[in-house]
């Protein structure tokens, strides 16, 4: 059950946030897990730099939903589905390649499911393109 509540200007509707404080915190969260994943990657840890690589723009693309339906973004891990949400214009290759980069979240959390990770070389070139997307969206924001 909903309760009816006045609409307050900068705060969610169901949920007392402030939507510009949470899209801040979501965006600096964001820089500090991309940060540490290029750091992890250098390591040689390719499975866990690039699942912090996801949470990246996990939570980037949560900021864009915050700040597109000024309420919090859905429980999920999808890019992809994040991305729709948020309105995010995206072309048809980053999209295919957001669909991808789900793969590393689920193999950070979920090790019945591990898969060969990719090749240092793979690993950086995907480090490459999600620092890309990365940086194009916090750049939106």
């Amino acid at each position: 059950m909903r309760l009816n509540l006045p609409r307050l200007p900068g705060y969610s509707l169901y949920a007392m946030i402030n939507v510009a404080k949470q899209v801040e915190y979501s965006k600096s969260s964001a820089e500090e897990d991309l940060a540490f994943a290029g750091e992890t990657l250098k390591a040689g840890k390719t499975r866990y730099g690039l699942f912090f690589a996801h949470l990246a723009l996990e939570k980037a693309l949560k900021a864009h939903v915050c700040q597109a339906t000024q309420d919090l973004a859905p429980k999920t891990h999808d890019l992809v589905k994040l991305a729709r949400i948020a309105g995010v214009n995206l072309d048809v290759t980053q999209i295919q390649f957001l669909g991808r980069v789900n793969a590393y979240c689920i193999e950070g959390r979920y090790p019945e499911l591990l898969t060969i990770p990719p090749s240092g070389a793979e690993a950086w070139t995907d480090w490459n393109k999600i620092t890309e997307i990365f940086r194009w969206l916090i750049g939106q924001l």
